[in-house]
């Protein structure tokens, strides 16, 4: 059984909060992942959704480690490569020693977020059947 940290509930840097909003400890298939609101410091507004997932399986080499979603009207503020690199802690911390970012070819703001992440790219490909997103 995974065991998550309380460690990780509450992450700061000098702009954003991310707020614990899910625990989950895997299945089958879903490895585990931790479930975060994204919070704008300045006046305490939601700006996004982000995840890490601790492990490895067939489907995080598609779906990959960290997901992200910035809401419409908060994108281009840089706020998922910020808390992007908060997340790195928490896989850290779990013992990994590297992570997958995936990205959709036509999301040209993931593909920056991912670069300037540092990330390498291993290869452009299509997800097979049996992959869930």
């Amino acid at each position: 059984m995974f065991e998550f940290t309380d460690k990780f509930d509450t992450l700061e840097n000098d702009e954003l909060i991310l707020k614990i909003i899910q625990k989950y400890s895997g299945d089958d298939e879903m490895i585990p992942f931790y479930y975060y609101d994204i919070i704008r410091k300045t006046d305490s507004v939601t700006v996004g959704k982000i995840s890490v997932r601790i492990g490895n399986n067939f489907h995080s080499y598609y779906n990959g480690h960290i997901g992200y979603e910035v809401f419409k009207e908060y994108r281009g503020n840089g706020y998922a490569y910020k808390a992007s690199l908060m997340m790195l802690d928490i896989a850290r911390f779990h013992g990994m020693g590297f992570i997958y970012l995936t990205c959709d070819e036509s999301n040209v703001a993931s593909y920056k977020t991912i670069e300037k992440l540092g990330a390498e790219l291993v290869e452009i490909c299509d997800a097979p059947r049996g992959y869930f997103g």
